[in-house]
């Protein structure tokens, strides 16, 4: 693994590499100092090369004296023939990117619901047999004085007429249009609304809308036209999240390479980890645009791939070039540097690749596509990014060859060459203040966690609307307007759908029924409108829609409250409860909500299973120890409740908003978010369990000591496990520079994760408890022990 120094023999003792960072002269002091400003990070990260490039570790032995396994031969491959390895990277990546720079183009933003929901079932019926549905786009006509005046009827009847004829407008309900309610003019009588129906799915909804904002023009009389709903709001997030895209890779790339170049000191050094990260993203846009022919794909998945992909590359790279770096210091050749780092740091990423594959790999269980596109995402970019590391990067370090010090912005530290005593490092100081202390580490370090996630414990789940966008988007605008100025949320009306033949006086009782209950102010039907359980209007022309040939019904409820909010859902319930003539499918956006939240509690026990298992076995078969794998995932629950508990503070409940930029706290959280992060935030932190547990595992096996090799493990692994939180940090961080409120969650709180991760469970709790549990760390059942013993991966 990378950082670590193996021993000649058990009787030699070699001093691990110094690390000037967060000092801890006492268990008080060490603690305090892990929250200095981010200015003494960056001090602490440029002179965190006087160990990496200069402090000899002790040498590893040739590698002609080991059996080759899987990395020590892809370490010779790339040894022996760097060009042609380069030469085919180079290809791939050409050939990658010509692929992939179409795939957002291909990709969609819905994909929230499960396909089979009760639903999603009602919409589709509504569009075959009723040709009705949802409205995907909503025009909103506002007139100088009212809706009613001769100019603006006659302009919205022109508009009307007009917009009924673009392609792909299944079906036009206008306040202009004969026999259709008063409820499409607002409160105040200046606007007017127009509900399209588009044909086809969600993309070709997007292409419909537009086609109809083209055919808007400049000139509608004396309508001002604004517009919102799915298809609109769908097209702006795109836009909008592309332009993210943009602006994320532009902010992040320079600090990266800064921030990169004060670890290793050496320009050149600095500069491989954006190589390996531009190889696995275009990879991964590859690999996306080829399931994109298969199945669909979430545009947002594209951000987290670029994020991961960078944020990955300069972990993996970090830990390989630091070895590679390590051995050579200490002797070696350069062929046995590369092939010792590879043997060590290269098992660590393996490792890691896997885990966050697997992790990111429990999304696939969810229904909709929404989620399973950031599995897809993320195996992807975590096999290509391990693939490029372990491939190509031995490569570029076999052409480098010593030069991977040259451009040395410190020359002096090349000179510094005698190894520091392990006392002497901070790292190995900060481990053993803590193991000092355990118990109060523990119960301090666990009360505050929890102090921060208590907020949790007031969680409201919704689906993300109009106000994920930024506030001066056209389709938040329009969106305002409708919500505000009008009594009801026609719009928003939830759908009824009996799927067989009902009479007339049982269809009577059940619009009677539906009609009495809270919050519904209307329900139109065949049979004419029904308000507060009694008949409110006879039918007209236009309530022939509601009745298909076959006999069956549907009816549309409209309420006075948001879809997404308890009221909203709870109405939902109370219908899907209520006796009904026939099989009553519920759907529209409150249904939406209440089938979504369903899905992923119904899936969400076999995603976890899946990362909990998953991640145990990997890390049993990394340590042979029973109880460290349960303590890796009971402290990254710990770590990520913590979490959740500053989003909702954040996010929901809309505090600080300043330091995140400015958005539009809603109330609750989107109900896909946690379950995002978590999967997420527990690959990333194992990456960081991985190498830290390998490399505290490697000095037990050695001394037999488990406080000493807790102490030496801290301190080899501390400074590099920090600097790539910091680094993965400043990339994920760019996720919440974004105009959209999802990725502003997801950027925010994976950048807390991450960093939380770092600083608090990996070098505070995990040698808390690990002092606690002593030897039986490493306790396993006997068959198990056996059956690890047997299975022991080669390197």
């Amino acid at each position: 693994m990378a950082g670590t120094s193996r021993p000649q023999s058990r009787g030699t003792r070699w001093a691990a590499p110094n690390a000037h960072t967060f000092a801890a002269h006492g268990q008080v002091r060490a603690v305090a100092d892990l929250f200095k400003p981010a200015a003494g990070n960056l001090a602490m990260l440029s002179d965190m090369n006087v160990n990496i490039a200069a402090t000899p570790s002790p040498p590893s032995p040739p590698a002609n004296r080991r059996p080759a396994g899987m990395l020590a031969r892809l370490a010779r491959l790339s040894i022996r023939h760097p060009v042609v390895v380069l030469v085919v990277a180079l290809a791939a990546a050409l050939l990658s990117g010509v692929i992939g720079a179409s795939a957002g183009d291909r990709m969609g933003s819905g994909g929230l619901t499960d396909p089979h929901a009760p639903s999603e079932r009602a919409q589709q019926i509504l569009a075959d047999r009723f040709d009705a549905g949802e409205p995907q786009l909503v025009l909103l006509a506002e007139a100088d004085s009212t809706v009613d005046d001769p100019e603006a009827v006659a302009a919205g009847t022109a508009l009307t007429d007009q917009i009924a004829t673009v392609e792909g407008v299944a079906g036009v309900d206008s306040y202009w249009s004969p026999g259709r309610p008063s409820a499409l003019r607002s409160s105040d009588g200046r606007i007017g609304l127009l509900l399209l129906r588009m044909a086809g799915d969600d993309e070709a909804a997007e292409a419909t809308a537009a086609r109809v904002l083209r055919h808007l023009g400049a000139d509608n009389g004396p309508l001002a036209v604004q517009v919102t709903g799915s298809a609109q709001l769908d097209r702006e997030v795109d836009a909008q999240a592309e332009t993210d895209l943009t602006r994320a890779e532009l902010l992040t790339a320079p600090l990266t390479l800064l921030v990169l170049v004060l670890v290793f000191g050496s320009a050149v050094a600095a500069t491989l980890p954006l190589l390996i990260g531009v190889l696995s993203i275009l990879g991964t846009l590859a690999a996306l645009w080829a399931i994109t022919t298969v199945t669909d794909v979430s545009v947002f998945s594209l951000n987290l791939a670029t994020a991961l992909g960078l944020g990955l590359a300069i972990d993996y790279s970090l830990f390989l070039i630091t070895r590679y770096r390590e051995e050579l210091a200490a002797g070696q050749a350069v062929a046995d540097a590369i092939e010792a780092a590879m043997r060590t740091a290269g098992r660590t990423i393996l490792f890691s690749a896997i885990t966050v594959a697997l992790a990111l790999s429990a999304l696939l269980v969810f229904p909709g596509y929404f989620l399973r596109s950031f599995a897809y995402a993320g195996i992807a970019v975590s096999t290509l990014t391990a693939a490029a590391t372990l491939l190509v990067l031995p490569a570029l370090l076999a052409l480098a060859g010593p030069r991977i010090n040259a451009l040395n912005l410190r020359p002096r530290l090349r000179r510094r060459r005698t190894p520091q005593r392990p006392a002497d490092d901070r790292w190995h100081r900060l481990a053993t203040a803590v193991m000092r202390r355990p118990v109060v580490v523990t119960l301090t370090t666990v009360t505050v966690l929890a102090a921060l996630a208590a907020p949790f414990t007031q969680v409201e789940f919704g689906i993300n609307d109009h106000r994920v966008l930024p506030k001066d988007a056209p389709g938040y605008q329009a969106s305002e307007k409708l919500r505000t100025r009008f009594d009801t949320q026609e719009t928003t009306a939830t759908a009824i759908v009996l799927d067989n033949p009902v009479d007339d006086p049982q269809l009577d009782a059940y619009a009677t029924t539906v009609s009495a209950l809270p919050h519904v102010t209307r329900v139109d039907t065949a049979l004419g409108s029904y308000s507060n359980g009694q008949i409110l209007a006879p039918p007209t022309p236009a309530s022939a829609r509601f009745r298909a040939a076959d006999g069956s019904t549907w009816l549309s409820a409209v309420t006075d409250v948001e879809p997404t909010s308890g009221s909203g859902t709870r109405l939902v319930r109370q219908i899907r409860d209520l006796p009904a003539p026939a099989p009553a499918l519920v759907t529209g956006p409150a249904a939406t909500l209440v089938d979504t939240r369903d899905a992923i509690a119904d899936r969400l026990p076999w995603a976890l299973g899946i990362v909990i298992i998953t991640t145990a076995v990997l890390l049993f078969a990394l340590t042979g120890s029973l109880l460290i794998p349960v303590q890796a995932i009971v402290l990254s629950t710990i770590s990520l409740t913590a979490t959740f508990g500053a989003l909702v503070y954040v996010f929901q409940d809309g505090n600080l908003r300043n330091l995140l930029g400015d958005f539009t706290p809603t109330g609750w959280i989107d109900v896909t978010a946690p379950v995002l992060m978590f999967c997420v935030a527990y690959g990333l932190a194992m990456d960081y369990e991985v190498f830290l547990i390998s490399r505290i595992k490697e000095e037990y096996d050695h001394s037999g000591d488990t406080t000493t090799a807790i102490a030496t493990g801290l301190q080899r692994t501390g400074r590099l496990v920090t600097a790539a939180a910091l680094l993965i940090a400043i990339v994920l961080a760019a996720l919440a520079t974004s105009g959209i409120t999802y990725l502003k969650v997801l950027g925010g709180g994976l950048t807390l994760a991450v960093l939380v991760d770092a600083f608090i469970i990996r070098a505070l709790l995990v040698p808390a408890l690990m002092r606690l549990l002593g030897s039986a760390n490493w306790w396993a059942p006997k068959r198990l022990h056996r059956l690890h013993t047997r299975l022991r991966i080669r390197h």
